[in-house]
Formats: structure tokens, sequence, C-alpha cells
């Protein structure tokens, strides 16, 4: 039985909530991303299970990436765009996924919502991706996750669901929710339902896949004081011997 997320403790003992195996998400999938890593973060053991069982999995990354390291002059945009493109191929190699992959290439921190320009361009993108699929789940960052990337992709492809009329099951993620300093309130969330699904024996496919992306967790760009490196502390968050997801129930 699924267990109600009443508040942000869910979080705090993620390990009160059910145990699942695969076998509860078996079916073609699409696993939508934010910015390049957020999927093998996120979804990086559930990509494996899959894909070890045969079924299919695309990946739709929908920003460029390119405000981790802004003032990089050894990385400027356009190359910063080509790393993070090819750690996500490879990333996704290693987690069983060949060339199933399509990056949009939003600007990093401008995916439109409705009060922005370039929304209904974008939806007509990501409108196009999912008639080609019509994947059976679909994983989408946690609607409220504290970043506005991840709110806006959770928006943008929920809009475009309604315009397809098309209901596959909704799978969401945490990424950002795991930061005790950015966690957002889940009092009052109803018909929200937390489980974790256990990937004990893809974990370390999954820790190898996680290490793809270089420019994110090491030292790799090293000539921007600001830029962007996931914390020991963040990325152990994300080498759990299981995943947490969140769903609504229907």
């Amino acid at each position: 039985m699924n267990s109600p997320i009443a508040d942000s403790s869910s979080l705090l003992d993620p390990t009160a909530l059910p145990l699942r195996s695969v076998n509860s998400i078996i079916g073609s999938a699409l696993v939508v991303a934010p910015h390049p890593d957020d999927e093998t973060l996120g979804c990086g053991g559930a990509i494996a299970l899959l894909r070890t069982l045969g079924y299919p999995v695309h990946v739709l990354v929908i920003s460029d990436g390119t405000l981790s390291h802004p003032r990089s002059l050894k990385y400027p945009a356009s190359r910063l765009r080509a790393l993070r493109e090819a750690e996500t191929r490879e990333a996704l190699s290693v987690l069983g996924v060949g060339d199933e992959v399509t990056f949009l290439r939003l600007l990093d921190g401008s995916i439109p919502t409705s009060t922005l320009p370039g929304i209904r361009g974008a939806i007509a993108r990501c409108r196009t991706c999912l008639e080609a699929w019509m994947p059976e789940t679909i994983f989408l960052p946690w609607r409220f996750d504290p970043h506005p990337d991840h709110r806006a992709t959770w928006k943008l492809i929920h809009t475009t669901l309604i315009a397809l009329n098309y209901s596959p099951r909704i799978i969401e993620y945490p990424i950002w929710d795991w930061d005790p300093e950015q966690q957002g309130d889940f009092t009052n969330i109803e018909q929200i339902v937390g489980w974790r699904l256990d990937i004990q024996a893809l974990l370390e496919t999954k820790q190898r896949a996680i290490a793809a992306y270089r420019s994110q967790t090491t030292n790799l760009i090293d000539d921007d004081p600001e830029g962007f490196q996931l914390t020991p502390e963040m990325l152990a968050n994300f080498v759990r011997p299981w995943e947490m997801y969140l769903e609504e129930v229907r």
C-alpha cells in the first residue's frame, strides 16, 4: 500500500515508504529531464532496470544546461552544451539506452511557462515527441521542486498531455527537495503517494552513469568560481539502493 505524503518527513525518513520492484512500472517509458543529468540522478536505476528487461526507454532533455558554468572562458555556452550532451549520451549508454535521447535545447533558466514567450513552440515540440513515442509511463520532475526549471518542465509536459488528450501513467521524482535548505513544504498535499523503487541490483551501474557527468561532479571546469558542482552530500541522496517517487492517486 502506498503512503500519503502528509509532510516533509517523507524526505527526512524516506525508508518509511513502501519498497517496490520494477515489476510495478514495467512497460515503455519516457524520462523527462529539465537539465542534462536529472534523468540519471532521479531515475537512473529505473532506466537501467527497464532496459535490462527489454522495455524501450526514451529520454527527453528540456534545457541546454549552459547556466551551470556561465562565466567559464574554457567552456562558453556552445562548448558547454556539447559537453553536457556528450555526458548525457555516455551516462545513458551505461544505463542501457542507445540513441533514444532528444535534446530540446531550450535556454537553461528560461524554460517557458504560460506567462513567457516561446510556450507554444515548446509545447509543439514536446507534442511531436510524445506523438512519436506514446509511452505507457512518463517520469517527470516533482511538480513542486524548488528549482523553477523543474516546475516549468512539469507544467510544460502536463499542458502538452492535455492538448493531446493523452493520459499515460505519471511518476514524479524529487531532485532539489533533497537539499534541506531548499526543501519545499509537503503539508496538505492531498492525493499524492510516495514509494521507493528497489534498485540494489543495478546500483553500481547507476553510480557509473552519474560519474559520466564530470562537469557537474568534479573540477573539470575550473575557471568559473561561481560554477555549479554537486556536493558529496547532495550526491549521496542519489546513490542509495532505492529511488523515491511520487504519484498522484487516480
